[in-house]
């Protein structure tokens, strides 16, 4: 009954004709804004003896080599909330640790082109490991990644872009809350199939956007058009963002908050809307290398720029989505092409709150952007990790195949990983035509003939479904 009252006090108020949803939405909007906002703890150090605190401080760094500013920025950038757990070095307590350490910090920090909207810029700290991380990550994604996998044909290659574009558009998208697994969502995308509610869409919207700045994006600098021209294919027919909301900023009225869903606390207000669209032109200006600011590494920029639109929120919603976008964008355009193959969301999935929290940090902790950074610079390291691991175990499986794989069949790589695929899949899993192009980005008639020779061989049986006709392992491979 109370909700049906507020109902129609929505459905009436200023003469305007809402949707039940956009109700409930209002609702929504007027309920998160009545959550609290999260707060970091602030330590009281107000008590320390600082003469004290920072000769025990030399006196430990001569003794160990380390000071304790290092020890507890690597190799994790800790703030006070996990601080406090630890054991100090003896003699030290917990706050004398956290002020000597915040101490360095200032000190050794330089301020960001980017501003909050108290007009102070964001600092950041170059930690001790960022050089190693950054020259590996230079040498890998600037186009040696298969360097280790020199037997990999073209076409192997085309297949691992293409599931990291995949695996990134799924990934991207489950973190704004898509909720399908991805089994369901790769097939959707293979198969070419038309998406059946708002988190199928969201993902073939992230899929046509990651293509679209592959093929086109990369080559051209960014602008207001440019952003708009994005976020509208990442929203489009977008069942919960009306179709005035995309492809425009934000504005006061939205009053717009970012929450957490594990803590139910209001974790970001947006600056206002005055701040957005003067820091928005700096923003463009930043990604396009102009201004005349000294250099910053295309990582760390292009982490910068993924935090910048964090911290805007510029569009009423898909941000985080935009945001991931924006990072690949300004990579790819430093040709940094083999980025590509990274879904880096993939890893950040895996720890969500964190991902969260590296914001809270930044902004909470005066402005200290190192926490984001240092959080996503190790999310890099480790998704070229997992790539290798991937690809490893592809080429172990490989050979696997050719040994079930009778020699005199004269399998090209794509009717072998076909094959592959459908035996890791399991039971019911099928191909296409249309899919079979999809992954291997050839045309119709060379997908038919390869398809077609696998049946003649008796690896694949085609059944029709509906307009299609699909293609199954048969039992001469499927029990083997």
């Amino acid at each position: 009954m109370y909700i049906t009252c507020i109902l129609n006090v929505y459905i009436i108020h200023e003469g305007i004709e809402y949707t039940y949803k956009t109700c409930i939405l209002h609702i929504y909007t007027l309920h998160m804004n009545h959550f609290e906002s999260l707060k970091l703890e602030k330590p009281n150090l107000s008590r320390i003896d600082i003469g004290k605190a920072m000769k025990k401080s030399m006196a430990l760094q001569q003794k160990e080599g380390k000071s304790i500013a290092y020890q507890m920025s690597e190799p994790n950038y800790l703030y006070w909330d996990k601080i406090k757990h630890l054991e100090p070095p003896k003699g030290f307590s917990a706050l004398e640790v956290w002020f000597v350490t915040k101490q360095v910090r200032r000190m050794s920090s330089r301020p960001t082109f980017i501003k909050a909207e108290n007009e102070k810029p964001f600092n950041f700290l170059k930690l001790v490991c960022t050089d190693e991380l950054l020259h590996r990550i230079d040498l890998e994604t600037g186009g040696s990644i298969f360097a280790p996998y020199q037997l990999l044909s073209d076409q192997k290659k085309q297949k691992f872009l293409t599931r990291g574009i995949i695996e990134e558009a799924i990934a991207s998208s489950q973190l704004e809350g898509a909720n399908t697994t991805r089994k369901a969502a790769k097939d959707m995308i293979i198969q070419k199939r038309e998406p059946r509610n708002r988190s199928e869409r969201m993902i073939i919207n992230n899929y046509k956007a990651m293509q679209v700045i592959e093929q086109d994006y990369k080559k051209k600098q960014m602008s207001i058009d440019l952003m708009f021209e994005l976020h509208r294919i990442l929203t489009d027919q977008d069942s919960e963002i009306p179709s005035g909301d995309r492809g425009r900023f934000r504005t006061d009225k939205d009053q717009i908050v970012v929450h957490s869903q594990s803590k139910r606390k209001i974790v970001h207000t947006p600056p206002k809307e005055a701040f957005l669209k003067k820091e928005i032109s700096r923003f463009v200006q930043y990604a396009n290398d102009e201004g005349g600011e000294r250099f910053v590494h295309p990582i760390i920029k292009a982490i910068f720029l993924h935090f910048w639109i964090g911290y805007l929120h510029p569009f009423t919603d898909g941000n985080g989505r935009f945001a991931r976008a924006i990072f690949y964008w300004y990579l790819l355009k430093h040709r940094y092409w083999t980025m590509i193959y990274l879904p880096i969301s993939t890893v950040i999935k895996k720890s969500p709150e964190q991902y969260s929290m590296a914001y809270v940090y930044a902004e909470q902790d005066d402005l200290d952007i190192t926490y984001f950074y240092d959080y996503h610079l190790k999310k890099i390291i480790q998704a070229l990790d997992e790539f290798h691991s991937y690809v490893n175990r592809k080429v172990a499986e490989n050979k696997e195949i050719d040994s079930l794989i009778s020699k005199e069949s004269n399998l090209n790589d794509r009717q072998k990983q076909s094959i592959h695929y459908l035996m890791s899949e399991g039971e019911g899993s099928f191909t296409t035509v249309s899919s079979y192009m999809s992954v291997y980005g050839i045309s119709r008639l060379t997908a038919s003939k390869d398809l077609h020779k696998l049946g003649e061989l008796g690896y694949l049986q085609s059944r029709r479904s509906g307009k299609y006709i699909r293609y199954y392992l048969t039992h001469k491979l499927s029990n083997s």
